[in-house]
């Protein structure tokens, strides 16, 4: 029995920890300095909506710094629709359903920033269609004032306070064992594996914090820092458009968790920012756009003043020029594969990722045992 460090507990650690478990003979131990039920600027996963809204940027846009996610990213988008779709038919208690995603385009917001990020989401023939059900291009009839184009879909929302306990959970149920622990080298991990012996192998899955990992130390990671207003109004379905007459960096999405989760109302994309705290003016920006583009929202007639807030929130979405990192190396003497860099696309490609990471983990204990 082979035994595996997976170092980082977001949704790619705990993702690919299951997936692991699930599939492999191996005693796993998943070491973290954040876990599911906390919440911190070092630790993304809890702050994000989450959903599927697939969106391969085909380029790199300089002024928000959105790198184009590799040929990867799609594949690993493919394979991991079945299986939230799975989730989100078959198992309520996971904190997952699905929601109609209304997906608006403003012919002014042409050569922006924030629609050459959402480029692939916003097109009438984009390649997701094929995914997932009920793609259809809007009537004019259906898109809110000032709006020149828009689609649906059937997409998943998430919540992420269910979510994530649910994974760990999951983990557990196999055997995992889950650690508070801190890494400041990746092959230090390999002495962190609850057999105290060292590990055949560790699983690096520490999102935004391989920037200073040592032995890492990827400089292509950045944080694209995201805002949103975790609400209590609902939202009859989930939206997002083309660009904002705010800002460049600023985007519009609402999108309402599964049971209970609230209604997140977002957002922005602000590129090397690593500030912690909620902006009050960017919030107040947010929540007039959202109720602009979704009345329903409020009682008529109270704008902003009729949201009923839970709480701020800020993210910092472990971005990575170049694409989502999913390879193995060898690190002073350590075999290591790598799972991180997945921008604010970490649900969606969670599964697939996974996958990838599982079939390197084999490849790579293959290898050991025959040296």
């Amino acid at each position: 029995m082979a035994s595996v460090v997976v170092l980082g507990a977001g949704v790619s650690g705990l993702t690919t920890a299951l997936q692991l478990a699930r599939n492999g003979n191996n005693s796993i131990t998943l070491v973290a300095k954040h876990m599911p039920g906390d919440y911190d600027i070092e630790y993304a996963s809890p702050w994000a909506g989450a959903n599927y809204l697939p969106n391969l940027a085909a380029l790199h846009v300089p002024s928000i710094g959105v790198g184009a996610p590799g040929s990867n990213h799609k594949t690993f988008e493919i394979n991991t629709w079945p299986e939230l779709s799975r989730l989100a038919s078959d198992h309520p208690e996971v904190g997952i359903h699905f929601q109609e995603a209304r997906v608006f385009r403003r012919a002014k917001d042409a050569g922006s920033a924030t629609a050459q990020w959402f480029a692939e989401l916003l097109k009438e023939d984009a390649w997701f269609k094929e995914v997932v059900p009920n793609f259809k291009v809007l009537p004019q009839s259906e898109l809110p004032p000032g709006m020149d184009g828009g689609t649906s879909f059937t997409s998943v929302c998430i919540n992420t306070a269910l979510y994530l306990p649910w994974l760990a959970s999951q983990c557990l149920k196999l055997g995992v064992k889950l650690r508070r622990g801190i890494a400041t080298h990746v092959a230090d991990a390999a002495d962190m594996h609850h057999s105290g012996k060292r590990a055949d192998l560790v699983v690096n899955c520490t999102g935004l914090s391989s920037l200073f990992l040592g032995g890492v130390e990827d400089a292509a990671l950045y944080p694209g820092r995201g805002q949103i207003v975790l609400v209590r109004n609902e939202a009859p379905h989930m939206y997002s458009t083309s660009g904002t007459d705010d800002g460049s960096d600023e985007a519009m999405y609402i999108m309402h968790r599964a049971a209970g989760g609230g209604c997140i109302l977002g957002g922005c994309m602000q590129a090397g920012n690593w500030e912690s705290q909620p902006d009050p003016s960017l919030a107040t920006r947010i929540m007039k756009r959202c109720v602009d583009i979704c009345p329903e929202l409020v009682t008529e007639g109270k704008g902003i003043e009729g949201l009923s807030i839970v709480r701020h929130g800020v993210g910092l979405r472990p971005m990575r020029n170049g694409s989502i990192r999913v390879e193995s190396e060898i690190i002073s003497g350590v075999a290591v594969v790598h799972n991180y860099g997945h921008g604010g696309y970490g649900y969606q490609t969670s599964y697939g990722a996974a996958q990838e990471a599982e079939r390197l983990v084999k490849e790579a204990l293959r290898e050991k045992a025959r040296l």
